[in-house]
């Protein structure tokens, strides 16, 4: 099939399809045409590379555990390489989880102070930009 009606199938847009392919995440044939030729597996794989990014997972990591992968939503085989890899990952998310949540804490510390020294925008806020949205 190619990519129009991988794309359709799938529910994922042509340029996204040929990213994957460029992140090794996808493969394609060409055909003589030069057109890209996927076979009926890229429907599955794309929904496994669309599920593995819902999670939050990098291309890079997703290129490590997809040929772990088994069925659409994937379910990942086990292998200690792999669980090594992934209980990694999970450190390295929950450490940016808790300088988020410090982040979050300081900044709502700094709302609360300005708050309650008047900070209703009137003249002792006169000399302040307003950050952006």
């Amino acid at each position: 099939m190619r990519i129009g009606e991988l794309s359709r199938r799938t529910g994922v847009r042509a340029h996204q399809l040929r990213y994957y392919e460029a992140q090794g995440l996808l493969e394609a044939d060409r055909g003589a045409n030069g057109y890209r030729e996927y076979d009926d597996a890229a429907v599955l794989r794309v929904k496994q590379i669309r599920h593995l990014l819902g999670a939050g997972l990098s291309s890079e990591d997703i290129a490590y555990l997809l040929p772990c992968a088994a069925g659409e939503a994937p379910e990942l085989l086990g292998c200690p390489e792999l669980l090594t890899a992934m209980r990694t990952r999970l450190r390295r998310l929950d450490d940016q989880m808790e300088r988020l949540a410090r982040s979050r804490d300081a900044l709502a510390g700094f709302i609360g102070a300005a708050e309650r020294t008047g900070g209703d925008g009137g003249p002792a806020f006169a000399c302040v930009e307003p950050l952006p949205a």
